[in-house]
């Protein structure tokens, strides 16, 4: 309970940390927020009028202690272009966004987990070398390319094969599933091949090292073949940093995928916030920088608890520090 609570410290005063990295940057910046967002050529009432409309003339405690309420009570704000909550909109763009991660994720853990245990049990070294080359090809592939040429593949109405779609998301959303469902699937084999041949070099890597240790010579003199003992006892010992790896790649999708989601014309958040540094929307901007930092930060803390559940010696290894 100790670890959980000083855990939670932590992740509290990161988080507010960064919060005030993002409120000064927009303040700190060359320049009047408001100036930047009337345009270069506004007359002096109009950035007046968005000064008192954002609320810049007060103080800048009072803005962002004004902002930080607004945000515990899930109130982002609301955008000066379109009129609409940032909270709805942001909403509405993660319907989009963490779908398409956790599809990428499984992607990745499907290709990651399979082909490097295949990779680690293969004893013939030609066929070990091939996965060696097959992780680095597969890691080294730019997502902007690699959309692109699953897009020339399998794209409807343009691709060789055209049985999915490559631009769009339908406007029913999440409402006509079969079609939602369809949009995402080449942007997440996108995201998944690429981290998959990542985590592939790790799981190897991770799982050559228990191989190669005392625990697995252990299972085999109890009756196991090398293989079962390498599932049944390898991944058990290697999960732990398997975990920290696969939450950092989970975490880090948030950023991958934006170039993901322009490429295939997806309304997610990554679009979004592209959209609204172009518009000078930066209320928005500042709203949307700050979820996406609480995401990154909530997920190594998730991966903390998760790290020091998997792995009891840890926790005996702190008793035994403090006795």
């Amino acid at each position: 309970m100790r670890f959980v609570i000083r855990r939670f410290l932590l992740f509290v005063a990161a988080l507010l940390a960064i919060s005030v990295v993002i409120f000064a940057a927009l303040r700190i910046l060359p320049g009047d927020v408001a100036s930047v967002m009337a345009g270069l050529n506004a007359p002096p009432e109009r950035v007046a009028q968005l000064r008192s409309q954002m609320g810049l003339d007060r103080p800048l405690v009072v803005q962002y202690l004004s902002w930080m309420g607004g945000l515990l009570h899930g109130n982002f704000g609301t955008s000066l272009l379109t009129g609409r909550s940032i909270s709805s909109t942001v909403a509405m763009r993660a319907s989009v966004t963490f779908p398409l991660i956790v599809l990428g994720l499984v992607v990745a853990l499907a290709i990651g987990l399979t082909l490097g245990v295949v990779a680690t049990l293969a004893t013939r070294p030609m066929v070990r070398s091939a996965f060696h080359f097959l992780a680095i090809v597969g890691g080294a592939i730019p997502a902007l390319w690699g959309g692109l040429l699953l897009i020339l593949l399998f794209g409807r109405g343009t691709g060789l094969l055209g049985v999915l779609p490559s631009q769009g998301f339908p406007e029913a959303g999440w409402g006509s599933f079969s079609s939602a469902l369809a949009s995402l699937v080449l942007p997440a084999l996108t995201v998944g091949i690429i981290d998959g041949a990542s985590l592939m070099r790790y799981t190897r890597s991770a799982l050559g090292d228990v191989m190669q240790s005392g625990y697995i010579d252990q299972a085999m003199a109890c009756g196991y073949t090398r293989r079962q003992a390498a599932l049944k006892v390898g991944l058990r010992l290697a999960t732990p940093q398997l975990v920290s790896v696969v939450g950092l790649m989970f975490a880090g999708m948030i950023t991958g995928v934006m170039v993901i989601e322009n490429l295939f014309a997806l309304p997610g958040i990554g679009t979004g916030l592209v959209t609204d540094l172009g518009n000078r929307d930066l209320i928005a901007v500042q709203s949307e920088l700050f979820m996406l930092a609480a995401f990154f930060l909530f997920v190594g803390f998730l991966v903390d608890l998760l790290h020091r559940f998997l792995d009891p010696r840890l926790k005996h290894a702190v008793q035994g520090g403090a006795q």
